[in-house]
Order: C-alpha cells, then sequence, then structure tokens
C-alpha cells in the first residue's frame, strides 16, 4: 500500500488503521478496570483506589503507548515495515560486526515472536468472551448462553479465513469509528455527572496509589496492563497504514476515546462500587444494552481478525527467514499482497482459542493469562529498540539512557506483575512461547548445519563445465534449484551420475530472502554466464514476499536470457536427512528437525513451479 499517494488517500487510510491497529487495545475497556479490581488480586473499590488506578493507567498509556510505540519506536521503518521481525533485522545488521551480540539479538527477536503467537491464541478468547458475557448484565439466566456463543462466533471467525479478510475488511473502520464514538459518549456522560474523576489525570494520584502499599499496588499492576495490550500491534500495522495515519488516528480520536471510557467507568465507580461486577456494560444505558453487546462483539471478532491476520503474517515472515520449514501461504487478495491465509496457523490458533474458551470459561480467568506474553514482547522490543537509540539514531546520552532505562524498568515491573500469575493462567502463553522459539531456534540451527555438510562435500562447478563436453546433451533447459554456494548442486550430479546426461542449457538458481521487507522487480535478480551454456540466477526477495520462480523467469528476458516453460525442466534435491554418530544439536532436537524436514511443504508448490515440470533427485546427508 502506498504512503505517498494522493492527500484524498489519507482518509482512507485512517479509517482503515483504525478498523484494524486498533482491535486490541480498542476493546481493552471491556474488561482492564474490572479485573483491577475484581480480578485474582482484588482491591476495595474505594475513592483513592479508583482515582489511583485510573492515574497509573492513564500514565501507562502515555509512556508505553504514545512514548513508546508511537513517539519512538515507529522511528523504527525496516522500509515501511514494522513489528518485531522487522525491528530484529534492522538490529541485525547493526551488530553484524560480533556474532555473539547478534545471537543474542536474534534470539530476542524471535522469542518475542514465539510470544506473539502464544498472544494471538488468547486475545480471541478473552476479548470474544468479555463481550458477549454483557448477557449476564442483562440476565443471570442467559449467562448459560455465554460459551456457547462465543465457541459459535470464534468458530465462524476461523472458517471464514479461507476466503479473505478483503470484503469483510471494508466494514471494519466504520464499525471501529462507531465503536470508539461509542466508548467516548457513554464515558464523557458519567463523567460530567462526577467531574471528580478527573482527578486521576495529576499523575501524584498514581505515586501515591503505588507507595500506599507496594506489595498490593504491585499486584494491581498485572491487572492494569490490559488497558496496554494491543500498544505493540501501532508497530507491527504500520507497513499498511503508514506512520502519519496511526499517529494522527491514536493521538486526535483513539486515546480521547479510551481515555473517556476509562474515565467515565471511574466516574461510575466513585457513585456505585457495587457496579464493579461488569462496569462497561454498566456503564450503558439499559436501553442500549443489547446494541452494545452486539457492537461490543463486532468490535472483539475486529481485535481476532487483526492477531489471526498477524499470525499468518508472522509465520509467513518467519517461513521465509528461514526458521520455520516451508508451509502452505495462499494469497486471498491479487491487490493487496498482505492479505495471505496460512493453513495451519489457522486451525492451531482454532484449536488453542477453543481450548482456553473451554478451559478457562470466563473473561476474569483468562485476564491470568493474558498479561504475560504482552509484557514479554513490550520488554524484548524496549531492548531491541536501544539498540536502535544507541547505535543507529546516536541520540545524546544525557537523553538516551534515562529514557530505556525508565522504559525498561515501566517494561519489567509489568512483566514480573504478570509472572506471579504464572500458576492462574500465564503458564500457558509461557508454554506456547517456549514450544514456538524452541522449533523456531531449532530449524534454524537444522539448516545452519545442513548447508554446512552440502558445503563439505560438494564438487566444484568448474570441475563439472570444464567437462561438459565429453557428456551427451538432452534439448532443453535445466533449472537447478540449490543454495547458495559455488559447488555442483547433488540434482545435477545426480543426473549426471544415473541418467548420463546435462541439458543444451544449464541454470543453477539459488533464491534468497533479504533482511528487508521487500526488493524492487530491478533489483530482484543477478545473472551470471559462466561459459558453456551455463548460468547462474541468484534471485533476491523481501521477508514479506512469497517466490515466484516462473515469474521471476519471464523477468530474465529483460537481459536476453528467455525461458519456454515447454521445454524447461527443474530439478530439486530433495535431502533426506539423518543423524549422525555425533550430532550437531542434541538428539532431541535433530528429532525435531528431522520431522520437520519430512513435514515441509515441497518445494515445487513452495516456489510456485509446475508439477509436470519438476524432477526429484534424492540424497542423504547427515547432520
Amino acid at each position: 500500500m502506498s504512503h505517498t499517494g494522493p492527500k484524498q488517500n489519507m482518509s482512507a487510510l485512517m479509517i482503515g488503521a483504525i478498523g484494524v491497529v486498533y482491535g486490541d487495545i480498542g476493546t481493552s475497556p471491556l474488561y482492564a478496570l474490572k479485573e483491577t479490581f475484581a480480578g485474582h488480586h482484588p482491591l476495595p473499590v474505594v475513592e483513592a483506589n479508583i482515582l489511583g488506578v485510573l492515574s497509573v493507567m492513564f500514565w501507562t498509556i502515555m509512556l508505553l503507548v504514545s512514548l513508546k510505540y508511537v513517539a519512538i519506536i515507529m522511528r523504527a521503518d525496516n522500509h515501511g515495515e514494522g513489528g518485531s521481525l522487522s525491528l530484529l533485522a534492522l538490529v541485525s545488521e547493526l551488530t553484524a560486526k560480533s556474532p555473539r551480540t547478534k545471537w543474542v539479538v536474534t534470539a530476542l527477536g524471535i522469542f518475542a515472536a514465539a510470544l506473539f503467537f502464544g498472544d494471538s491464541m488468547i486475545t480471541p478468547a478473552i476479548s470474544v468472551l468479555s463481550a458477549v458475557e454483557g448477557l449476564n448484565v442483562i440476565s443471570p439466566e442467559l449467562g448459560n448462553y455465554v460459551l456457547p456463543i462465543t465457541v459459535a462466533v470464534l468458530t465462524v471467525l476461523f472458517f471464514v479465513q479461507k476466503r479473505g479478510t478483503g470484503v469483510v475488511g471494508l466494514a471494519f473502520g466504520p464499525i471501529m469509528v462507531f465503536w470508539f464514538l461509542s466508548l467516548g459518549v457513554i464515558g464523557l456522560s458519567h463523567i460530567i455527572i462526577n467531574p471528580h474523576v478527573l482527578l486521576a489525570l495529576n499523575p501524584l494520584n498514581a505515586a501515591h496509589f503505588l507507595l500506599q502499599d507496594p506489595k498490593l499496588s504491585f499486584l494491581a499492576l498485572g491487572s492494569v496492563v490490559l488497558a496496554v495490550t494491543g500498544g505493540e500491534a501501532l508497530y507491527t500495522d504500520m507497513g499498511h497504514f503508514g506512520r502519519f495515519p496511526i499517529r494522527v488516528t491514536w493521538f486526535t480520536f483513539v486515546l480521547p476515546a479510551l481515555v473517556l471510557n476509562y474515565f467515565g467507568q471511574g466516574a461510575m465507580l466513585l457513585d456505585h462500587p457495587e457496579a464493579i461486577e461488569n462496569p462497561f456494560f454498566l456503564l450503558t444505558p439499559s436501553w442500549a444494552l443489547m446494541p452494545m453487546i452486539f457492537l461490543a462483539t463486532a468490535a472483539t471478532v475486529i481485535a481476532s481478525q487483526a492477531v489471526i491476520s498477524g499470525a499468518f503474517s508472522v509465520a509467513s515472515q518467519s517461513v521465509q527467514m528461514g526458521f520455520l520449514p516451508r508451509m502452505e501461504i495462499r494469497q486471498t487478495s491479487d491487490k493487496a499482497r498482505g492479505q495471505i491465509y496460512a493453513p495451519f496457523t489457522n486451525w492451531t490458533l482454532y484449536l488453542a482459542v477453543i481450548y482456553l474458551v473451554l478451559t478457562f470459561q470466563s473473561s476474569s480467568n483468562l485476564a491470568a493469562a493474558y498479561g504475560i506474553a504482552v509484557t514479554g514482547t513490550m520488554t524484548i522490543d524496549t531492548l531491541l529498540i536501544s539498540f536502535m537509540i544507541f547505535l543507529a539514531w546516536r541520540w545524546p546520552l544525557w537523553l538516551s539512557i534515562p529514557l530505556v532505562t525508565i522504559l525498561l524498568l515501566a517494561d519489567l515491573a509489568y512483566f514480573f506483575a504478570n509472572a506471579i500469575k504464572i500458576p492462574q493462567g500465564g503458564w500457558f502463553p509461557l508454554a506456547i512461547a517456549v514450544i514456538s522459539f524452541t522449533v523456531l531456534m531449532t530449524w534454524r540451527r537444522g539448516r545452519q548445519l545442513l548447508f554446512a555438510e552440502i558445503a563439505r562435500n560438494e564438487v566444484p562447478l568448474q570441475v563439472i563445465i570444464d567437462g561438459s563436453d565429453d557428456i551427451p546433451k538432452a534439448s532443453g533447459t535445466a533449472v537447478f534449484l540449490t543454495s547458495a554456494g559455488s559447488g555442483a548442486p547433488s540434482s545435477m550430479l545426480h543426473n549426471i551420475k544415473h541418467n548420463q546426461v546435462l541439458h543444451e542449457r544449464n541454470v543453477l538458481m539459488t533464491v534468497r530472502v533479504e533482511e528487508r521487507p521487500y526488493v524492487p522487480n530491478h533489483e530482484r535478480m543477478q545473472i551470471s554466464v559462466l561459459g558453456k551454456s551455463f548460468y547462474r540466477i541468484n534471485l533476491e526477495y523481501g521477508f514479506m514476499e512469497t517466490p515466484d520462480i516462473p515469474a521471476a523467469l519471464e523477468m530474465c528476458s529483460i537481459h536476453d536470457l528467455y525461458f519456454d516453460m515447454a521445454t524447461t525442466s527443474f530439478f530439486i534435491s530433495r535431502a533426506l536427512v539423518v543423524a549422525r554418530a555425533k550430532p550437531g544439536m542434541v538428539m532431541w532436537r535433530v528429532r525435531l528437525f528431522l520431522a520437520m524436514t519430512k513435514n515441509a511443504m515441497n518445494a515445487a508448490d513452495f516456489f510456485k513451479i509446475p508439477t509436470n515440470r519438476v524432477i526429484e533427485m534424492g540424497t542423504k546427508i547427515e547432520i
């Protein structure tokens, strides 16, 4: 999506940003204040606590969202893209000269991506549950329908993913605009009744709350942080809408609406402490309760859709960057390349979300599991952005050191406050993150061992070229897919050994993924003429692009190299990977890597090569 188009597109970008970017943080008023007072570590619903909690919430939003993400981290755009993996790519370039530092940075970035998978499972469950729980306010008897309705809504949501989100996405913006307007209006109506609540804007109330009873206030931070869950999405979705529309909509529309609603809930609690059972829906006039439940459900579905799409994106980027095996990624729109569908990721998320709903059964129970993934991601983002502040932007030390220290202390305070809730459910996102991290890093390490073994056994290509005159020639063109290296690919060696032929024209093709999101077409390929009808083609793609080899071959005509698909054969090496006597990883990781190689998507399908033009040659490799 262009960020430099006509001015009339700016309003569309801003409405689109409201519809996609703020779904998660925009639905936090459904449960954040309620969980802080009535959650696993309840607070007395008295004036000092109400004003203190609201003050902490307000200044947390200002510090961790407005300052950290909107003002600072969004400066770190990787060719317009944002998110943990984009930030990782930027920092990797800065630390390239220090292998040990780069490894630590890579591990941090990958663990942030792993935490996101846990977050993307909890967000749909807690969001939709909290909306449907509004039925309890209408009538306790309706509470029996909360779980079935939640499961039904989530099931429909995941089943429509394969159709793409383009059509549904058109409605996201207007619905969320109406949602935020509703948040602001109902909140303002109660602030007008009791403007005393505005005293919470004074940071002294936050300081008094935190210092008066440090133990109780520390426990409360585990729920207060729910007000900023989804704040990281502002940076993650930057590539879709641009930095300027997100900043403008945040400061002029979304932030005021959220603050008005939180303070409206606080104003109501000052007069009616018993409303803590569900302050969001009790804030709504009785005549508007059912419409608000429908609107809240729609908003939470949109929030869920945003994190599901984000999970697809992270999975796709992980495949391209070599952290996951090839998997099926479908493009669901021929106009917007960011709209993709990953079947394996979709159904894994669906099973996990339904498990969470049926196991925890209420948004209050799920709240204990929610904060740990978000605070972990936010802490890692602070660590990564500090590299940009010190090494890339070179801000003065008198500014950068206090700034990073304050942000890191805030992130760690919220992280450890949520770590206390690990036994109550926080274990789930951590378990998902550890499993995901292990899979991602094992695949990466296994690929390194695999490529090292291939390089160790390779035959110099020049030997084949020099001796090609004595080898019979088959008509047509042979394209050999190979990893980066100077040796002859094993599929070529097997073709010579078993078929005793070479083709009239032989092309060695290597596909590389760069540490940038997109590669312009004029930089897509480098062609080298090796002599005796041998060519080497290096294709470069960004980590947010899907390789398409037939399309790339058509572009070769610009360089006077033409391909007729009817006379072109593609040779692919299918490696049978086995463990050596002394493997390069512990044995359980080797077995995990072997299992992933067996279940990886076929290379021909992944690279969009016509199946009837593919010849696979097997080879056995020990790692």
